[in-house]
């Protein structure tokens, strides 16, 4: 995890670093070297999708040692950004059937940094809701795995232990949907216990751009329209 990390960090800096270039020499030879360091970058988003991170942070090297050559050089002129820790922001849910308010949290939790989203499995949303998720726990962190917003998912622990989570994945937030309040109860008191430095926010609204933002009322329509 500690490469992955690197990795998407040094990508950052480099597409900052592009976002500010100024070309003083418009030498082929010197285009030339932009578009290989470009290449690189471009290299190394693909090895991070992969999961490759050792292989990325190489690409990113080579082109980061491009830029930094043809500034020494006088070619051109850029800004590395001001290095910044990239913090870690825990999300977890049912995340049950896939809604825009859904999106919207893990949309404003990529705001805050890197983000690693905790998936309740099928036998504590019973304990906690007395039913069971429609769908079932492997598929629904499949599915959390592919939003662009997400960095890393994994499946929660079968008992509650807020202990354990904040222990393994260390987060620097964790950021709560605007329905967890009883869950912001239990966070809130481990931490006071503990001592922890964790910034705890939860959203004060729900998201109601569109009609159906969650996942009960999506439930509730297909029961009106398909119940028969």
């Amino acid at each position: 995890m500690k490469e992955k990390i690197l990795l998407k960090k040094y990508i950052i800096n480099l597409e900052k670093a592009f976002e500010s270039l100024k070309i003083l020499d418009r030498n082929k030879n010197v285009l030339d070297i932009i578009d290989l360091a470009k290449c690189y970058l471009s290299d190394a988003r693909y090895y991070f999708e992969k999961g490759e991170y050792t292989t990325g942070i190489s690409c990113i090297a080579y082109g980061e040692g491009l830029l930094d050559s043809l500034r020494k050089l006088g070619k051109i002129d850029f800004k590395w950004p001001r290095s910044r820790k990239i913090r870690r922001v825990v999300v977890g849910g049912t995340f049950d059937i896939i809604h825009p308010g859904h999106l919207y949290l893990l949309r404003r939790a990529k705001k805050y940094g890197y983000v690693i989203v905790i998936v309740a499995r099928d036998s504590t949303v019973k304990k906690l809701k007395n039913k069971v998720p429609i769908i079932p726990e492997k598929q629904r962190l499949e599915i959390i795995r592919s939003i662009k917003y997400v960095d890393e998912a994994y499946l929660g622990y079968k008992n509650i232990n807020i202990l354990k989570v904040i222990e393994k994945y260390r987060p620097d937030i964790i950021l709560l949907g605007p329905d967890q309040i009883y869950l912001e109860h239990m966070i809130r008191k481990t931490v006071s216990e503990k001592g922890l430095k964790i910034e705890i926010k939860r959203l004060k609204k729900k998201y109601d751009k569109y009609m159906y933002s969650s996942t009960s009322g999506i439930i509730k329509h297909i029961i009106e329209e398909y119940g028969e």
